[in-house]
């Protein structure tokens, strides 16, 4: 009986083998690597022209990259730069652009905007400050078309950069221009007058 016992198990040890070996042959199949298909830009004689990669549909764009808004695509309205963000900013808006400005933008113009960042410093063109009233006054898209092709020697960023953080940066450039520029009454709620308080008391303390 034992003889048997071993025999019946040595020969289900050996199916199991054999199944176990069929199912790596099978996952070992070239099924999806040897594809009927063409390899991009070889000759083919099934079409008419020999060319393997066939023409796109007039109209055809890629997954994922419908521009159909044209202001919050290319910061224009038509010929004009439009005035306002096409979306409404709020703290989250400008703690994301702030990230992206100090990454992209304050190695030339600072982290203040003031166009002295360490580029400039190590002897590259220095831009113009964010702080002079021609900017100062410049459309929203103004600054979302330089981000976006770029201007002077300034290279473009939209490979770089999203959309909509482009806008984000934008916003975070006019806080900073606020923030050079703002008056005590600017301050919502509180005492305005408050502000000058300490400015006062450590200019008393120095005499």
């Amino acid at each position: 009986m034992g003889a048997v016992a071993r025999s019946a198990k040595a020969a289900g040890s050996k199916v199991l083998l054999v199944l176990a070996s069929l199912a790596l042959v099978a996952g070992c199949r070239q099924d999806m690597h040897d594809q009927p298909r063409y390899k991009a830009l070889r000759p083919s004689t099934f079409f008419a022209d020999g060319s393997s990669a066939r023409p796109l549909v007039e109209g055809t764009i890629a997954r994922g990259t419908l521009q159909g808004d044209e202001p919050f695509f290319t910061g224009k309205d038509g010929k004009d730069d439009v005035t306002e963000l096409p979306f409404a900013v709020d703290e989250t808006v400008l703690d994301r652009g702030q990230e992206r400005y100090n990454i992209y933008c304050s190695p030339c113009h600072d982290r203040t905007g003031s166009g002295n960042g360490m580029v400039v410093q190590r002897g590259y063109r220095q831009p113009p400050s964010f702080h002079i009233d021609r900017l100062r006054t410049a459309a929203a898209g103004h600054f979302f078309d330089v981000i976006t092709n770029g201007f002077g020697a300034m290279p473009d960023y939209k490979a770089q950069i999203a959309p909509r953080d482009r806008w984000a940066i934008v916003a975070y450039v006019r806080a900073l221009q606020l923030a050079q520029h703002a008056a005590a009454s600017d301050v919502p709620g509180g005492d305005p007058t408050k502000l000058a308080k300490p400015a006062a008391e450590g200019s008393e303390k120095k005499h």
